[in-house]
């Protein structure tokens, strides 16, 4: 029998409820999504629910709990946060002066055990109960997650204020043992807890801790745009960031260099992934986690937002047996997100898939993932060379940056391999451009280039408070319209609403160009002609340009005249 990292599974095939192929799909499914085994099994029919919460009291010996005809005690309810509740995905049944009994929807790990343990300072028994009943018991007896919010900040500054001296003395840079003392104080554990439990609720995709002379803000980056949260007191700022490096694997002594590291986190009962990245400034470490939820980033090619047209023709494309396909944008307009769907796509058994990453994003099952070190040597030019003599067939390259990596690119796919790439440019024909300014020759771009994909995120209107309106001619003549064009439809915009934070937004999708490199463009690209020219020869042949899919979008209402003018 194969073994499983997740006793769960591994009792499954033990007891022949499942097969072993059907484990593999599990397993795949949980990587793919974050959600438990257990959410998984059930979800494709395997169990049922009370099988799953039966298996789950077994291996952990806890019993059974009905959460919906049971009262909880005020005073059992005041031993547990709301906010730490919500994190755990776990209600409060019973509390005497020693211990507490919380129930659970899934396994818990011993590690997610302690930590639970030292958070609430008392020893802690289990029960089990559905998460149907777990989520509706914390909205009923805790309240809405603001209120839970203001009640765990004011508690968390009582806390904070009582923990006064150790804070302090572990906000002096030299001294190791109370840095680390503070950085696991309980208070400054469950602020960082709070920090990130409340990031994720929100869908933020990067945590800011910045430290400045006289305060210590912390920002979330939701749908590309930064909120400021409420600043906790200045000197929390060593303390958190000890904390962040500490469950991170970092090196809290050393403060002068930048590091990198990774966290994996049960929040609100799921795995969510974060990559950290440390940086020295003047007044401490500024510390930026990237939130890599795969609950919310979907990688799967059709529901990455693309129009029929170009989803139909990119997935010809990345289906050729060789060649180059790229990929531009600025940073954060989901280049990536579009490079790992195609290769999710492709990745079967039939297929050796490389990928030379700076840094890996998310770990893919059945890919090679190589992260670049420069500081080491280890560059995309080298690590491409090395590539070409483990037998792939398909190559990722994170980016072309010089003539080194872009030449080793060519003869990758003049080789008879599929290389895919992005490119830091404008649009889709500025990539070939670009290519040339590097100083790669004209006819091997024109030779190996398959297509270039151009693509922007721009937010998507929030469908609570989505509000019509007549563009007037002047709005009209910034995008470039008339009247006829638009044919009496209404444009949309966000009125605000607390559902959307006041901002009318909610969530992003992405606007595309397309350039397949036909023989027009390959005479083109030997000629050396400049960008307009391969762009307005792409468009005579049927390409629609940034601008064009965003007045798409406007019009089909998703999005605004402000965002699509904004990137486009």
């Amino acid at each position: 029998m194969a073994e499983y990292s997740d006793m769960f599974l591994e009792e499954l095939v033990r007891t022949g409820m499942i097969e072993e192929a059907q484990a593999a799909e599990i397993v795949d499914e949980h990587e793919r999504t974050g959600k438990p085994t257990k959410d998984v099994a059930q979800e494709m029919g395997l169990i049922t629910e009370d099988q799953g919460l039966d298996l789950i009291s077994q291996l952990m010996g806890a019993e059974r709990v009905d959460l919906e005809h049971m009262s909880v005690p005020a005073e059992t309810l005041q031993s547990v946060p709301g906010s730490v509740a919500r994190m755990y995905n776990m209600m409060p049944v019973a509390a005497d002066a020693n211990s507490i009994t919380v129930a659970v929807a899934n396994l818990i790990s011993p590690e997610t055990s302690d930590e639970i343990r030292f958070v609430l300072t008392k020893d802690v028994q289990f029960m089990v109960a559905s998460p149907a009943e777990i989520t509706n018991a914390i909205s009923r007896y805790y309240g809405s997650e603001d209120e839970s919010m203001k009640d765990m900040l004011s508690s968390l500054e009582d806390e904070l204020e009582g923990a006064g001296d150790l804070l302090e003395s572990g906000a002096k840079a030299d001294d190791i043992a109370s840095m680390e003392a503070a950085a696991n104080s309980r208070p400054v554990v469950r602020f960082v807890n709070l920090v990130i439990y409340q990031a994720v609720q929100d869908r933020a995709s990067d945590i800011h801790f910045e430290p400045f002379e006289n305060e210590f803000k912390i920002r979330y980056r939701v749908d590309g745009a930064l909120y400021e949260m409420a600043p906790p007191p200045r000197h929390l700022a060593l303390p958190v960031t000890s904390r962040l490096k500490v469950i991170s694997g970092l090196n809290i002594a050393e403060r002068r260099v930048p590091q990198d590291g990774r966290i994996q986190l049960p929040v609100g009962g799921r795995m969510i992934d974060f990559r950290v990245s440390t940086l020295p400034t003047q007044f401490g470490e500024s510390v930026v986690l990237r939130v890599l939820d795969r609950s919310v980033v979907s990688l799967d090619l059709e529901n990455i937002g693309m129009p029929d047209d170009v989803y139909q023709y990119f997935g010809e494309d990345i289906d050729k047996p060789n060649g180059i396909v790229v990929v531009t944008g600025p940073t954060g307009s989901g280049k990536t997100t579009t490079l790992y769907s195609a290769l999710r796509r492709l990745n079967t058994i039939e297929n050796k898939l490389l990928t030379a990453e700076e840094p890996v994003e998310y770990d893919i099952d059945g890919i090679v993932q190589v992260p670049i070190h420069e500081a080491i040597g280890v560059t995309f030019g080298k690590v491409l060379r090395a590539f070409l003599r483990q037998d792939p067939d398909i190559i990722m390259v994170g980016e072309i940056r010089d003539i080194e990596t872009s030449e080793i690119a060519i003869q990758a796919a003049l080789t008879g391999h599929l290389v895919f790439s992005t490119l830091h440019t404008n649009d889709a024909s500025g990539a070939i451009t670009r290519l040339i300014d590097m100083g790669v020759e004209p006819f091997l771009i024109a030779s190996t280039l398959e297509a270039v994909l151009g693509q922007r995120l721009v937010r998507t209107i929030c469908t609570n408070c989505k509000t019509e309106y007549q563009p007037t001619p002047d709005i009209l003549q910034q995008l470039g319209m008339t009247e006829q064009q638009v044919g009496g439809r209404s444009f949309y915009y966000g009125a605000g609403c607390s559902y959307c934070n006041q901002t009318g937004y909610k969530g992003r999708r992405g606007i595309y160009e397309y350039l397949r490199v036909k023989d027009p463009i390959r005479d083109l690209i030997s000629q050396r002609k400049p960008t307009l020219v391969i762009r307005d020869k792409a468009v005579e042949l049927g390409m629609r340009t940034l601008r064009e899919d965003g007045i798409r979008c406007i019009l089909d209402g998703y999005t605004t005249v402000e965002e699509v003018l904004k990137y486009t």
